[in-house]
């Protein structure tokens, strides 16, 4: 039996790793999504959608309690930070870095994997993901996967499908998959309606356009990314 732990945002990337893994024909998916106290935990609703429309196991752990005591000074974590506009690669974005928010959640997907007997925890950064977030590039994913290896009392995998590819390519593989787009989450800003003009909702949108897929997103500023990436 192929059993395998993911790590589930509800975010437009893990998704469609959700649909990757469904498509790839696992016996089993685990799917480990963290309420760590992030402004955008709208998101984990859209992560239960998912799971119950694909009937894959879903388990949702609640450490909102940890962002006032150790997750401060990051925009999508301490209330008190505003979230920046702009484009990833501007460095006012490191106001939206979550202090090793995901080496938190490698360890818990880890130890979820253990507990349960399985050997393999998907994890879904991408190359754009580097320009900003430390744990997301190559040498943070390799130093993990070490430490995964010898953390238990057999070696645990980790793979990161998506390490090597763009959000076009992501969005092109899930409109492929047929995930439903609409039923995804990105906005920093935490609302009902993505805003358009924070580094995640640009990203998003530049995505669908290079992809030529069509983007289903309500955004209250839907234009606002062509004026950003113009002028980069």
């Amino acid at each position: 039996m192929s059993r395998v732990v993911l790590v589930y945002s509800g975010g437009l990337d893990s998704t469609v790793g959700l649909y990757h893994l469904a498509d790839r024909g696992f016996d089993v998916v685990y799917a480990l999504s963290v309420n760590y106290g992030q402004r955008h935990a709208v998101e984990l609703m859209y992560s239960r959608w998912h799971c119950t429309r694909l009937k894959l196991q879903r388990v949702e752990l609640d450490l909102s309690g940890i962002a006032s005591q150790v997750l401060t000074g990051s925009s999508q974590s301490d209330p008190t930070v505003d979230v920046p506009e702009g484009h990833y690669e501007d460095p006012k974005m490191v106001a939206t870095v979550v202090p090793n928010r995901n080496m938190l959640l490698l360890t818990l997907a880890g130890a979820f994997a253990a507990s349960k007997g399985i050997d393999k925890i998907v994890y879904c950064p991408h190359v754009g993901d580097r320009a900003v977030y430390p744990d997301c590039r190559p040498e943070f994913i390799e130093a993990a996967r070490r430490v995964l290896n010898v953390c238990h009392l057999y070696p645990i995998k980790l793979l990161t499908p998506f390490m090597d590819m763009a959000k076009s390519d992501i969005v092109a593989l899930g409109h492929r998959l047929n995930v439903p787009f609409d039923m995804t989450y990105s906005c920093y800003r935490g609302q009902q309606i993505h805003c358009g003009r924070c580094s995640t909702c640009i990203e998003r949108l530049e995505a669908f356009h290079l992809a030529g897929v069509p983007d289903p997103t309500r955004y209250e500023d839907p234009d606002f990314w062509k004026t950003i990436v113009k002028g980069r």
